[in-house]
C-alpha cells in the first residue's frame, strides 16, 4: 500500500467494516413536503471520500478492485500526503465526522463547490461533530481541527481536492455516465409509480411504508430528524456495497447508496470482443457494443476509442435500430448502453436461445466497414 499519509503506512488499523455490525432498522418518517423537495444528485467530493476509504478499507468493494489497483500504482509512483484529512475519514471509529460532505446545492455540483460549501461549516458544527466521532478524547488531525476549525478546513479543503484530481477527475467522465445513468433510471420510477416504486429495488436494505423510509441492519437505533428541503439521494460509485445515510445535519439529509452499472465500470471496454460478434457487426462497431457495457456519451465513446463523434452517432444509430443499444437522455446528454440482446453477443456462451414471435425474423444487422 503507497505512503498516502504525511510519514504514515496506510496499512496501519483502518476504518474497519466489521463496525458497522447493523441489527436494527433507522427511521425516517417523510411527509407530503419533504417527499416533494426530495432530489437526486451527483457529487465528485462524495467520490473523492469514498474512493479514500476504499484505500483504507482491509476488505474493500470487490467492483471496485481495478481502480484500486490503478490508484495504488499512481500513489506508490507519487505519493499524496493528507496529513489532516486521512485520520478523520480512514479511523477504527464507526463513523467519520459529516460535514466533510455537505449536501449537494444542485444536481451537478462541482468539487469546487462542495469544498466551499464544507468550509461554511460553523466552527461549533465542526466541533459538535469531532465529538460525535471521537468522544471527548480526541487525536490529533481532530484536535488541531477542534482548535483552529476556519483554518482547520481550509486545509482539508485543499488536500481533498488534492485527492480529488489526482484519483477522480482522470475517472470522471467515466463514473458520472453511471451515475447518470442511474438517476434517470430512478426517476423514471418514481414517475412510474411514486416513491413506492422508486424506494422498492433502491437497496435491499430499505423498506417504505405509508410515508415512512426504514433501512435495517443499521447501527443507530433511532429516527432521523430531517434536514432542511427534504432529502437528497446520492448514487456512489466508489463506495461501500450498503447505504449511508447523514444523521445530525444543519444542510439537507443525505441518503448515498450504490449505483446500478457499477459492475463493469471498470471492465468495460477491456475486453476482448468474441470473433463471432466482430464478423456479424464489425470491428468498430463491436467495440462499441463491449464499451457500453457500462454507459456513456458519444462525446465520451470518441474520445475513448479516438475516433470522431459523427462516426460513433453512425455506428450507435445501427446498433440501436438493431436493438443491441439503448439510450437514456439526462438533461443535454443522452446516455448509451448495451441492452440483454446486446449482452448475448458479447457472451455468446451465456446466451439463452433467442425467442423469436410468429411471423416475424430478427432485424437485419449491417456490417460496417
Amino acid at each position: 500500500m503507497p505512503q498516502i499519509v504525511d510519514g504514515q503506512d496506510a496499512a496501519r488499523p483502518l476504518f474497519s467494516r466489521a463496525l458497522h455490525n447493523w441489527w436494527v432498522p433507522l427511521i425516517l418518517d417523510l411527509d407530503v413536503a419533504d417527499l416533494a423537495a426530495t432530489r437526486f444528485a451527483i457529487s465528485p467530493l462524495s467520490e473523492t471520500i469514498t474512493g479514500l476509504q476504499q484505500l483504507g478499507y482491509r476488505a474493500p468493494r470487490e467492483g471496485n478492485l481495478r481502480w484500486l489497483r490503478w490508484a495504488r500504482e499512481e500513489l506508490a509512483a507519487r505519493p499524496l500526503e493528507l496529513p489532516r484529512t486521512w485520520p478523520l475519514l480512514v479511523n477504527n471509529r464507526a463513523s467519520w465526522p459529516q460535514f466533510l460532505l455537505p449536501a449537494p446545492s444542485g444536481p451537478r455540483t462541482t468539487i469546487g463547490d462542495s469544498l466551499e460549501a464544507m468550509q461554511q461549516t460553523t466552527a461549533r458544527q465542526v466541533r459538535a461533530s469531532l465529538h460525535r466521532v471521537f468522544g471527548d478524547h480526541l487525536p490529533g488531525s481532530a484536535a488541531e481541527l477542534h482548535a483552529h476549525p476556519a483554518a482547520g478546513l481550509r486545509v482539508i479543503a485543499a488536500e481533498l481536492r488534492q485527492a480529488h484530481d489526482r484519483l477522480i477527475a482522470p475517472h470522471w467522465p467515466r463514473i458520472r455516465a453511471v451515475l447518470e445513468a442511474d438517476i434517470a433510471y430512478r426517476s423514471t420510477r418514481l414517475t412510474a409509480g411514486g416513491a413506492e416504486h422508486l424506494f422498492a429495488d433502491l437497496h435491499p436494505d430499505l423498506r417504505w411504508h405509508h410515508g415512512r423510509l426504514s433501512l435495517d441492519h443499521d447501527h443507530r437505533n433511532r429516527r432521523i430528524k430531517l434536514g432542511p428541503g427534504g432529502l437528497v439521494l446520492l448514487p456512489v460509485a466508489l463506495g461501500p456495497t450498503y447505504v449511508l445515510i447523514k444523521g445530525a445535519t444543519s444542510t439537507q439529509t443525505t441518503l448515498r447508496y450504490p449505483a446500478r452499472g457499477t459492475g463493469t465500470l471498470w471492465t468495460a471496454g477491456t475486453r476482448p470482443v468474441p470473433g463471432s460478434t466482430v464478423r456479424l457487426l464489425g470491428r468498430h462497431r463491436a467495440q462499441l457494443l463491449e464499451a457500453l457495457r457500462s454507459p456513456a456519451t458519444t462525446t465520451d465513446l470518441a474520445a475513448a476509442l479516438q475516433v470522431t463523434a459523427s462516426a460513433v452517432s453512425q455506428h450507435l444509430a445501427i446498433l440501436r435500430e438493431s436493438g443491441l443499444v439503448a439510450g437514456e437522455r439526462v438533461g443535454r446528454n443522452v446516455f448509451h448502453r448495451t441492452t440483454e440482446r446486446g449482452l448475448d453477443l458479447l457472451n455468446p456462451n451465456l446466451a439463452q436461445p433467442l425467442r423469436s414471435t410468429p411471423g416475424t425474423c430478427p432485424a437485419p444487422t449491417q456490417t460496417s466497414r
